[in-house]
């Protein structure tokens, strides 16, 4: 009989077999072609994010044109991620700028981290609120990014011990 495996442990206790695990989830940001380089230098000014890792196409179609960055690898917190160009090259993953990705940004100083980032060019998008209910803390304010990217900043969410799977 087959056991089902949770968090790499069978039904009875045992380690599973055959388990698929992840060392990390890496969000790739594609912003206007060209454009990947302003967003990357954003991130570090609005946000403290340090540049880790780059990879540049090798070649282009003309002299004039910038190089495109297939991708640019930026650590925030303890999270890194990616920040890529839209190419229309027939073996990009993605030819579109798409919009419905939001990031989650945990903080004590809300208001010094929205301030930061409307200085380094995001729009603030309402006002710094407090409330229970919210999934994301007690203080939260949003801010939208050059690139069309909403990041909420808010305090860390209080953990509940009564928690059930």
């Amino acid at each position: 009989m087959a056991t089902e495996g949770i968090n790499g442990v069978d039904t009875n206790g045992a380690p599973a077999k055959n388990i698929v695990t992840f060392s990390a989830l890496k969000p790739q940001v594609f912003v206007e072609s060209s454009k990947a380089n302003d967003a990357v230098a954003f991130y570090k000014s609005a946000f403290g994010a340090e540049e880790v890792n780059r990879v540049s196409h090798p070649k282009r179609k003309a002299d004039q044109e910038l190089p495109l960055l297939l991708s640019a690898e930026i650590k925030l917190g303890s999270t890194y991620i990616l920040i890529s160009d839209v190419s229309d090259d027939s073996t990009a993953p993605v030819k579109t700028v798409s919009s419905g990705l939001m990031f989650c940004l945990e903080t004590e100083d809300v208001e010094a981290a929205v301030d930061m980032a409307v200085k380094a060019g995001a729009v603030a998008d309402g006002e710094i609120t407090e409330g229970e209910g919210t999934p994301y803390g007690g203080r939260v304010g949003k801010v939208k990014d050059p690139y069309g990217i909403v990041w909420v900043i808010c305090t860390p969410a209080k953990k509940c011990d009564d928690v059930e799977a």
